[in-house]
């Protein structure tokens, strides 16, 4: 895959079909052991990746949309029903103006072009859901990402969720908020019975990740070693993953080694899994 596109969009066809086989051959490989259901992506490393190659302010984000939708093709060959990004944090608020305000229309100019009937998501069958706290996002956004849910609401074959406008906390005290509403409409409703209390199914029911299962596994590309308030509720038993490798450099080969390694904790995981 050539540097900025998707792959299959610049190189010969002939050479993308042969690319295509050997990724076939070594996914068919990797299915003899456990395949991860989901697998998450803390997407760092977009303004160091601008830096370094002298790059304007913000084409380290283009650069890694392009990079997720290869990822996103990688996972859907190899049979990873999902895949979640951290697209936008709550925290990325705080960045300067100019910066937050190029990401957030570059975010509309992708959405609009994955609206496409002939988009990469659509030939590839992938659904999209956005989570977070989506009413701090400009009304034309948040219509834009209703839209392309209606869209893709069809595709099956992967379930991408991208986490805009999002952190754990934010959607930690969501879900309470809203189960504590819910259990105080029930006793309202039922006068003098009482509905009991507040359960772990009732939080976990209004989470925003509500829609996919836990994790199998965690990667965070740039070398650092944080979740930064991603997935914490629901990374408890997930594996892991931090690479040296900005966002945008993270490939097929990164991809095959961090399933490997999952398949080689994979056991340990299951057993801690079972302890929780």
């Amino acid at each position: 895959m050539q540097k900025g596109g998707v792959i299959g969009e610049k190189i010969p066809t002939f050479l993308f079909k042969v690319v295509h086989f050997l990724r076939k051959c070594i996914f068919s490989v990797l299915s003899v052991g456990p395949i991860p259901e989901h697998i998450a992506f803390i997407m760092d490393g977009n303004r160091r990746y601008a830096r370094l190659r002298n790059l304007k302010e913000g084409a380290g984000h283009d650069a890694g949309y392009f990079a997720l939708m290869s990822m996103v093709i990688y996972c859907c060959e190899l049979g990873i029903k999902y895949v979640t990004a951290y697209a936008f944090s709550i925290d990325n608020f705080k960045r300067g103006p100019e910066e937050v305000q190029y990401i957030m229309d570059l975010m509309m100019e992708k959405i609009e072009q994955m609206c496409q009937k002939d988009s990469i998501v659509n030939r590839y069958g992938v659904r999209i859901h956005f989570s977070g706290n989506l009413q701090l996002l400009s009304e034309p956004i948040r219509n834009a990402t209703k839209k392309l849910m209606v869209v893709t609401a069809n595709n099956s074959n992967v379930f991408l969720t991208l986490c805009v406008a999002y952190t754990s906390t934010d959607e930690i005290i969501h879900a309470i908020q809203k189960s504590c509403e819910e259990k105080w409409a029930e006793n309202r409703e039922s006068r003098f019975l009482y509905c009991g209390v507040i359960n772990l199914v009732d939080i976990e029911k209004k989470m925003y990740m509500a829609i996919a299962p836990d994790p199998d596994i965690v990667v965070r590309t740039s070398g650092v070693n944080r979740l930064s308030n991603f997935l914490l509720w629901q990374s408890a038993g997930s594996y892991l993953f931090s690479t040296s490798a900005l966002w945008q450099d993270f490939s097929f080969w990164h991809l095959v080694w961090v399933v490997m390694n999952f398949q080689r904790n994979q056991p340990r995981l299951e057993k801690k899994k079972k302890q929780l």
